[in-house]
C-alpha cells in the first residue's frame, strides 16, 4: 500500500519569523503519517528553524533544492551532505524552475539524484510538460525523456524509493490545473514508464505526486484517482490553513 504524501514546495518566500509562525500553526493538527504523510520543502536558509520547531510534530522538512557534489568551490549551492546531516529527509530535483531559469539539464539532475541517494535521502524528482508541447501532442516523449534521463545508473532498490511529481508547467503558479483526467493520465505514463524501466514491483511501490496549482477545492478529486499518490503543492503551502485543507483533505 501506498501512503500518500501531501508535500508543499514553499520556493523562495517567507522568512524566518513567517516559517515559525507557519509551523505553530500547524503543530498538532495533521494527520497521522500511517495515514497522510505530510511534508515542506523550504528555503535552505529556513530549514535548521523548522527542524528545531519540529520535534513533536509529524511534517517532514524537504529542501527544495541541493548541488551534486557534497563540497568544494560551488558558491552559493547547498550540500547534500550537509542537509543529510541535518536530518533532511527529502530534497526536491528537476523542479521545471530549476531547467528553465538556471538550465539544469537531464545529466545535472541525474548527478544530483544520486547525490541525494548517496547522502541517503530521497529524491523528490519533478518531470513537466510545457503547454506547446501538450499542444503538439508530444508529452509522452517530453515526460519520459525527463524520467529516463534523471533515473541513469539508479538501482532498482533505490528506485523503489523514488517519489516522482508530475507538474505540468503551464499549471504552476497559474491557478490553472490539469484536470484529474489529464493529472491521472501524466501520472499513469509515468508509472508505466517505471515498470518498462524496473518491472511492475517497483512501478507499484514507487509515489508518484500531480503538483500544479492543488488548491483545497479540486485536491479530493485529483487525489481520487488511481495512480496519484499525492500532491506537491506550490502557491496553495504557503498559507497554513489552506496546507491544513490540503492535508485534511479526508475529513
Amino acid at each position: 500500500m501506498r501512503i500518500p504524501l501531501i508535500a508543499g514546495n514553499w520556493k523562495m518566500n517567507k522568512s524566518i519569523e513567517d516559517a515559525r509562525s507557519f509551523m505553530q500553526a500547524v503543530s498538532d493538527r495533521l494527520p497521522e503519517p500511517a495515514q497522510i504523510e505530510t511534508a515542506i520543502a523550504a528555503p535552505a536558509i529556513l530549514l535548521e528553524t523548522m527542524l528545531e520547531m519540529n520535534s513533536a510534530n509529524h511534517l517532514r522538512i524537504g529542501a527544495e533544492n541541493c548541488y551534486y557534489e557534497d563540497s568544494g568551490a560551488f558558491t552559493g549551492e547547498t550540500s547534500p551532505l550537509a542537509l543529510s546531516e541535518m536530518g533532511i529527509p527529502y530534497v526536491i530535483v528537476g523542479h521545471s524552475e530549476r531547467r528553465s531559469y538556471f538550465n539544469e539539464t537531464d545529466d545535472i539532475i541525474n548527478r544530483k539524484v544520486h547525490a541525494v541517494y548517496r547522502n541517503h535521502m530521497t529524491p523528490i524528482l519533478c518531470c513537466d510538460e510545457t503547454m506547446g508541447r501538450l499542444e503538439a501532442g508530444e508529452k509522452i516523449h517530453w515526460v519520459v525523456s525527463q524520467v529516463t534521463g534523471a533515473l541513469k545508473d539508479i538501482s532498482d532498490d533505490l528506485a523503489r524509493q523514488l517519489v516522482i511529481a508530475y507538474e505540468p508547467s503551464w499549471a504552476i503558479g497559474s491557478g490553472k490545473s490539469a484536470s484529474a483526467d489529464q493529472a491521472e493520465e501524466g501520472c499513469y505514463l509515468i508509472r508505466q514508464t517505471i515498470a518498462d524501466i524496473y518491472g511492475d514491483d517497483v512501478a507499484n511501490q514507487m509515489r508518484v505526486l500531480y503538483g500544479g496549482s492543488v488548491n483545497p477545492d479540486n485536491i479530493s478529486e485529483i487525489m481520487a484517482k488511481p495512480n496519484i499518490d499525492g500532491v506537491l503543492a506550490g502557491g496553495a503551502s504557503l498559507d497554513a490553513k489552506t496546507f491544513l485543507q490540503l492535508v485534511n483533505y479526508q475529513k
